[in-house]
């Protein structure tokens, strides 16, 4: 079993882009995205029991410009701690996927590649993570 590591996740309503921390807890990396659809909970179990999730932070959007996304979020986190028992912490989203879509120009060099919503959402948890670990 791998060392113990914080999942972070930026949660959309088609797609959920994930973050791990290192072992250490002092940084954070891209991991995967994956679809909002049926499997993601399959998904999300096998993540957290391969990767040894022992915290999970959870990107939360302006609850005055999104409550119909903060109302989900809310449930999936609900759920994250029910079914897992583990700890699940809100972190404040904003800018995110600005600062990710950032970095991703300055780091990749294709421009189709740029456009890769699936890599924003990615990055945009690791955004989230890094916050966190750096709040510590």
């Amino acid at each position: 079993m791998e060392d113990a590591r914080f999942l972070g996740i930026d949660y959309g309503e088609s797609r959920i882009g994930l973050a791990l921390s290192d072992p250490l807890k002092t940084f954070s990396y891209s991991y995967k995205t994956i679809k909002n659809d049926k499997s993601l909970w399959q998904n999300i179990t096998v993540i957290i029991n391969t990767k040894n999730i022992t915290k999970v932070v959870l990107g939360m959007p302006d609850a005055k410009r999104n409550k119909d996304l903060v109302d989900k979020i809310l449930s999936f986190k609900n759920k994250i701690e029910t079914k897992f028992k583990l700890e699940v912490i809100t972190w404040n989203e904003e800018f995110t996927s600005s600062i990710a879509q950032e970095r991703i120009i300055q780091s990749v060099a294709k421009k189709k590649k740029r456009k890769d919503k699936g890599l924003i959402d990615r990055n945009s948890a690791a955004i989230i993570l890094e916050e966190y670990l750096n709040s510590l």
